[in-house]
């Protein structure tokens, strides 16, 4: 929002008491407070009577503060309730607006705190084109959602009211990433109580809270803190299987990815084997494992590995590759 009028009427406003208040000090000699009190009334047009009787130019001079006085404090008075009013719409606006975007999301991802595991999340996701919605109360947080242009809830993640506002009925998973486990607990078992067969994926401080998040109702629990050191006693132990991981995973200088998918009901490949299907040569792709409908993992599928509905093909290709491949097998 532009202050440079509101400045400038300020900077007007002072000059007109300080020139009244000198004015007055000088040619009615008027102490200073008495002179400056003078000019406050006369501005302000309150209908105080004179400290003392005015010569004719202190009366002179009282018509040209109340004229200039009068124009610039009503000026300055609007710029006031223009930021105001204009703050104030702009933040009701804006907070209709993202709610009307949070409101037409479907297929989407919950992320429950926007901290340092919620921000990476969240980057992760936006990269990936993914669809979601974070639920933070953090002021800060918040500050950092408008920059990253996040659709976000300035709510409790905790509540109902907010899982319910952030789509939880239309979405395909929630994220509960705040910083205290029991509050994870607490997030994982409303969503359960919400919708039960949601995906949930939670996260834990102290692997010793793994349990109750499961019993709770997770889907999955990470503890970054644990696999952050088994990472980096891969590193020092298999660098170069390291190495590889990350270049199918996250480098996207080569143009390759590690990617998942699934076969639909609908797919013509639904019975035929690996080699009938012509998946390899058709995409150019490595297929590294199978994922069964039972959650059996096949790896290294031989080329008689028949394909079912609801398999999980697990692959490494080209960006480009994997999108047609995901086309066809859908």
């Amino acid at each position: 929002m532009d202050y440079s009028r509101l400045r400038i009427s300020l900077i007007l406003l002072l000059a007109i008491i300080f020139a009244g208040t000198t004015g007055y000090s000088v040619f009615e000699d008027m102490p200073v407070f008495d002179a400056f009190y003078m000019t406050v009334i006369t501005v302000s047009t309150v209908g105080f009577s004179e400290i003392k009787p005015l010569s004719q130019v202190g009366r002179i001079m009282t018509v040209i503060i109340i004229v200039s006085g009068i124009s610039v404090l009503t000026y300055t008075l609007g710029q006031v309730a223009r930021i105001f009013v204009e703050g104030e719409l702009s933040r009701i606006l804006g907070r209709r607006k993202l709610e009307k975007q949070i409101s037409k999301l479907n297929d989407h991802y919950i992320i429950c705190g926007f901290g340092r595991i919620g921000t990476v999340i969240s980057r992760e996701l936006f990269d990936e084109k993914i669809s979601f919605v974070v639920i933070e109360q953090d002021s800060e947080k918040i500050k950092q959602l408008e920059e990253d242009h996040f659709l976000y809830l300035n709510m409790d993640a905790t509540s109902e009211e907010a899982l319910l506002q952030g789509g939880i009925h239309k979405a395909r998973g929630i994220v509960t990433a705040v910083r205290s486990d029991a509050d994870n607990v607490f997030v994982t078992l409303t969503a359960r109580g919400l919708r039960p067969d949601i995906f949930v994926l939670a996260r834990a401080s102290d692997m010793k809270n793994e349990s109750k998040m499961l019993k709770a109702g997770a889907s999955r629990v990470v503890c970054p803190y644990l696999l952050g050191g088994r990472r980096m006693a891969q590193i020092l132990k298999k660098p170069t299987v390291v190495d590889f991981i990350d270049t199918a995973m996250m480098d996207s200088k080569l143009g390759l990815k590690m990617e998942e998918a699934v076969v639909g009901p609908a797919s013509d490949l639904i019975g035929k084997t690996l080699i009938d299907s012509q998946i390899r040569p058709r995409f150019g792709v490595v297929i590294v494992a199978i994922k069964k409908p039972t959650n059996e993992m096949v790896f290294n599928p031989t080329s008689t590995e028949k394909l079912e509905s609801g398999d999980t093909i697990v692959v490494i290709g080209k960006k480009e590759d994997l999108k047609r491949m995901n086309e066809v097998l859908g």
